[in-house]
């Protein structure tokens, strides 16, 4: 995975651009799965408080014998740990549980916006920060009305803002705000959940390239600068979606793959969460 591209966040930090999700995998198959995938090759591992998998994470983490400095580790504030003290004591129950000293990324997951703490919230990230638990840190699901809250309201730019993001629902004004503001977008369900994979302008690019449509759909991610988190059981297809970085889309190609947004959400909508 050395020759893996990646994206140096707006803090200096370097984050691989392509990881590996751990969205539902169950607990009791969290180790070896991610121990299967750090085999592989991929040096950035995704979780969450929410999946109830950190402690598999980090048994895999333990059980490599890769140094911890060259694992890229994210996890993610739950729902119910927001505000300024639960938040920070959550962060604490996180590496309690990942049995690390520190994660590399901490995200709000998910901004809650009927419940109006996100700031605050934000602000207990600010000292996880400073305090050594997080080497950056960020949110998920964010859109441009919480963003722009936070850069008005607080000291720190959000390093990454995780959002679905596929073919069928590129983001694209929200991708421009990141722009803006040096945020890395980073997209979960890049493959729209195994939606777009029989869609037939993927297909007939898989069969043009030589590729399969999973792989056609990261290197697409990859080429729009997406940090991309695809998530798999199957030992075959973690391989194989490592294999990104020995083709290229053309200019037409990503014309097709710009010809898919027809503004489909898979997950849902930021503001329903609450």
């Amino acid at each position: 995975m050395s020759s893996q591209p990646s994206v140096t966040l707006n803090d200096g930090s370097v984050i691989p651009q392509l990881g590996f999700g751990v969205f539902k995998v169950p607990p009791e198959d969290t180790r070896d799965v991610v121990l299967a995938a750090l085999e592989a090759g991929y040096r950035h591992i995704d979780t969450a408080q929410m999946y109830g998998n950190e402690a598999g994470v980090g048994a895999a983490i333990r059980a490599s014998g890769i140094p911890r400095d060259e694992i890229y580790v994210t996890t993610k504030l739950n729902n119910d740990k927001h505000g300024y003290d639960t938040a920070r004591w959550a962060c604490e129950g996180s590496l309690q549980r990942l049995k690390l000293s520190y994660v590399d990324l901490f995200l709000i997951h998910w901004p809650m916006p009927l419940r109006k703490d996100y700031v605050q919230t934000w602000t207990a990230l600010e000292w996880v920060k400073a305090d050594g638990g997080a080497t950056s840190i960020g949110v998920s699901n964010f859109q441009p009305a919480h963003l722009t809250r936070l850069l008005d309201e607080t000291e720190t730019v959000p390093a990454v803002n995780q959002i679905e993001l596929h073919p069928n629902f590129p983001q694209a004004e929200l991708r421009a705000l990141h722009t803006e503001h040096n945020i890395a977008t980073e997209a979960w369900s890049p493959l729209a959940r195994g939606a777009l994979l029989d869609d037939p302008s993927i297909t007939g690019l898989a069969e043009k390239c030589g590729k399969t449509p999973a792989q056609v759909v990261l290197r697409w991610h990859l080429q729009l600068g997406n940090v991309v988190i695809p998530k798999s059981v199957t030992p075959e297809r973690i391989v194989s979606n490592t294999q990104i970085v020995d083709f290229e889309l053309d200019d037409d190609d990503m014309a097709i793959m710009k010809g898919l947004d027809n503004g489909t959400r898979i997950g849902p909508h930021p503001n329903d969460m609450n």
